[in-house]
């Protein structure tokens, strides 16, 4: 069974047709990343998903909960860290959790024991008893965290959970979903593409309300003009003859710079699928010319989104 089902999911504000007919299933096992512009639609599905928001059409499941006619079931196997994490400013990140504990039917010790396993879980020990009001972004982003986790749920919706981290409480909220992807279905919508690369095995990139594509961080990068593209630097500049030698292989699109002024490096693009490695290093070599790096690109997923999404407008 699909843990999470959506099919034909719209909304309409008016006017304005925020989704338009999203489908699609995730598996226990899976974190999704879901990826857009800014309006493209992200937000508006994710909270239809956690009953926030009702559906104009289409339907949505959550462990074969639907979440309109069976909504209190599909909350119960749901965390949902919504964008902004809304909390009780005036209550300490402890006693909020323990309010989200009770609510949750957890009483007594095993309410403490809920709560102390999430909290050591996001790493919020040291702000346990101050005011949320009174706490960074990137600690009151942890403490919705861990009211999404405290019931150990079977499917995740996280709206941009590291917004507001700084780099180290990124790697660690990146290690925490990846520990806990075996066991649940995760969707993470996020505008950080490396967060894709790091923790998600699906990407789907929405736009204009309509799912554009739907396929593994692997595939999309594989979109990119720089899939398998090779990366070469000398001591200096390339020699112009060998950029041309290069250029006119057939197993070679193109040479570009790598467009910084302090990196004489070029990259060479490959022709289709070619292998274009071995060909580099062997006409470097041919030439005698001393290659000080030298590294296969594996594609880049910030111009695949680009062209993906503008090409949509």
């Amino acid at each position: 069974m699909h843990l999470i089902e959506i099919e034909g999911l719209a909304k309409s504000f008016g006017p304005i047709e925020a989704v338009r007919g999203v489908s699609f299933s995730v598996n226990r096992g899976e974190v999704l990343g879901f990826l857009g512009p800014n309006g493209a639609g992200k937000s508006t599905t994710m909270k239809m998903l956690a009953g926030f928001l009702t559906p104009t059409a289409g339907w949505a499941r959550i462990c074969g909960h639907d979440v309109v006619t069976d909504g209190l079931a599909a909350r119960r196997r749901l965390g949902y860290l919504p964008e902004g994490a809304p909390a009780y400013p005036d209550m300490a990140a402890g006693d909020f959790l323990m309010f989200i504990a009770r609510i949750r039917g957890y009483r007594g010790a095993e309410a403490r024991r809920v709560v102390a396993d999430a909290v050591a879980r996001v790493e919020l020990g040291a702000v346990f008893n101050q005011p949320i009001e009174t706490l960074s972004k990137g600690f009151k982003r942890r403490v919705g965290l861990a009211q999404a986790l405290l019931h150990d749920p079977d499917v995740l919706i996280l709206d941009e959970p590291t917004d507001g981290l700084d780099p180290n409480q990124k790697h660690h909220v990146r290690e925490l979903i990846a520990g806990m992807a075996q066991t649940k279905a995760i969707i993470i919508s996020t505008h950080i593409l490396e967060e894709v690369d790091a923790v998600c095995t699906r990407a789907m990139v929405i736009a204009g309300g309509r799912v554009l594509v739907d396929g593994t961080p692997a595939e999309l990068e594989a979109r990119s003009p720089y899939h398998h593209a090779v990366y070469v630097r000398t001591i200096g500049a390339v020699p112009d003859v060998i950029i041309a030698e290069l250029t006119a292989l057939p197993q070679v699109r193109r040479v570009e710079p790598s467009g910084r002024a302090d990196d004489p490096g070029v990259y060479v693009l490959p022709s289709g699928d070619a292998d274009t490695a071995a060909y580099v290093r062997h006409l470097f070599g041919l030439r005698g010319v001393t290659v000080a790096e030298l590294r296969v690109e594996r594609g880049r997923l910030d111009g695949v989104f680009r062209d993906i999404t503008q090409a949509a407008a």
